[in-house]
């Protein structure tokens, strides 16, 4: 039998896996069955990072159908403006809330099964959209966007994914690979909106009913592929990577399928599986490094949804006709995923905190924008919104590739998820303070708060930069 040796005194010992490897076994020193089957991990997490990218396009698509409609059905169904934004609201807040048990799934189970349940749930949440919008019923759209929310936590879970097995001087690269991947999806949703319509009249539906079957049906083609093509699990193989070895070497042992392997990882007992997110919380305030990537990504994602769920609203007082409501919000997705490479590349070679700062200086001048612009379509409305996305981007990467550095592969599903639910929670309230800021003050007050709290984010960073590593 042959061996491949894996140096277990670096870092990030199982990038260093001989390539001549295929196929590998971590063997229970309490007997002769394997505890881990998997192939060669650099094969492995390309292998990763490809299918999570697809499952991103077409989770985009759902996402993003369904949020350009959220608002407006809100307040066609409700008849008040300033309701509008609780569709958006309840959508966040349940991806935050949602958080809570797909963590917990994944520390058990892996992020395969994680992610498909999230899936599964998001297109739950669809339908009950679809059959809101045919009723008149606005707490059943409630209900239905909290339900849609999972999508969102899936495709936020999915960046961590593809970073399990990253070695750690490309974890910037691949993480934001698989936050581009999303443009594609994110940018052609909201545009579906015309064909949407076309097609909830065929069906005999409302007019904005169209576009949340885009979202159901991007949410199952999603879960299929990641059912089929994430395996083995990244989270559960690094944790067995990570054990002390049985020996001076990994036997090559030629698995004919990956499946047990999963299932053998989530039932051995000396694999960490911390998934309660109270513990993930502890772990974030314990880290330096940690919280300021979740500060990080809290506050982008704070500033970027509050602007952003009022824009249609803005839009439609000056009465923008909805394709023209799509344009722009596309415009804002493809800024917010279009140049995630680049900042991934950026945080790789400069670091996290200058990425960090970058992002504010976009948000303060993307908010100053939208705060400037006149009512319905004008240019700075669009660039304000594009450079929104953008400065969310940067802030998003830089602050993930934080959490993802500073977390132990013990703690990763738990502080992971607790980090995405403190984002999702402050991103649900600050959804629902914008509806109320722009009833009773207007769009231009909530676009001069947006750029004061990313102020704060970019005195935060500075003030805090000596006590981060990212190593």
């Amino acid at each position: 039998m042959s061996v491949c040796r894996v140096d277990r005194q670096q870092p990030s010992s199982w990038p260093a896996l001989d390539r001549r490897c295929h196929t590998t076994s971590v063997t229970d020193p309490g007997g002769p069955s394997p505890v881990l089957e998997t192939r060669d991990v650099v094969a492995l997490q390309t292998r990763t990072v490809r299918t999570l990218m697809g499952s991103q396009v077409l989770g985009g698509v759902g996402v993003a159908s369904g949020i350009a409609v959220a608002a407006l059905m809100a307040a066609d169904i409700s008849g008040r403006d300033d309701l509008s934004g609780l569709a958006n609201t309840t959508q966040v807040l349940g991806g935050a809330l949602l958080t809570i048990p797909i963590a917990a799934l994944m520390a058990a189970r892996g992020r395969r099964v994680g992610l498909m349940a999230a899936y599964l749930i998001g297109t739950l949440g669809a339908g009950l959209a679809i059959l809101a919008a045919e009723l008149g019923s606005f707490p059943l759209l409630l209900l239905g966007t909290a339900l849609f929310g999972a999508s969102s936590t899936a495709n936020s879970q999915a960046r961590y994914a593809a970073v399990d097995l990253a070695v750690p001087a490309r974890r910037g690269r691949q993480l934001s690979l698989v936050v581009w991947a999303t443009t594609l999806g994110s940018v052609l949703g909201p545009n579906m909106l015309g064909p949407g319509k076309a097609m909830a009249e065929s069906l005999g539906l409302p007019p904005l009913a169209g576009a949340w079957v885009f979202s159901a049906a991007g949410f199952v083609l999603a879960a299929v592929l990641v059912n089929v093509l994430l395996r083995p699990d990244p989270l559960l193989t690094a944790r067995a990577l990570a054990l002390p070895p049985p020996a001076k070497g990994v036997a090559v042992d030629p698995a004919p399928t990956d499946a047990p392997a999963d299932d053998a990882l989530a039932r051995t007992p000396r694999v960490g599986q911390r998934g309660s997110v109270v513990h993930g919380a502890r772990a974030i305030l314990a880290s330096p490094t940690v919280l300021l990537g979740t500060v990080t990504v809290t506050i982008g994602h704070v500033v970027m949804v509050a602007v952003m769920v009022m824009t249609p609203i803005h839009m439609a007082h000056g009465h923008a006709e909805v394709e023209v409501i799509g344009f722009v919000i596309s415009m804002h997705i493809l800024g917010m995923y279009g140049l995630a490479p680049v900042a991934g590349y950026l945080t790789d070679r400069r670091g996290s905190r200058p990425v960090i700062l970058g992002g504010v200086g976009i948000l303060v001048l993307a908010c100053l924008l939208a705060a400037t612009s006149s009512t319905g379509w004008s240019a700075g409305l669009l660039a304000g919104l594009f450079l929104l996305g953008l400065g969310w981007s940067c802030t998003m990467v830089a602050g993930s590739h934080l959490i993802a550095a500073g977390a132990q592969v013990e703690d990763r599903a738990s502080v992971q998820g607790a980090s995405d639910l403190i984002m999702g929670l402050s991103a649900a309230a600050a959804g629902a303070l914008a509806g109320v800021v722009v009833q009773h003050l207007g769009y231009d007050w909530l676009g001069a708060m947006g750029a004061l709290t990313a102020l704060a984010l970019g005195g935060y960073t500075v003030v805090t930069g000596r006590r981060v590593t990212e190593t």
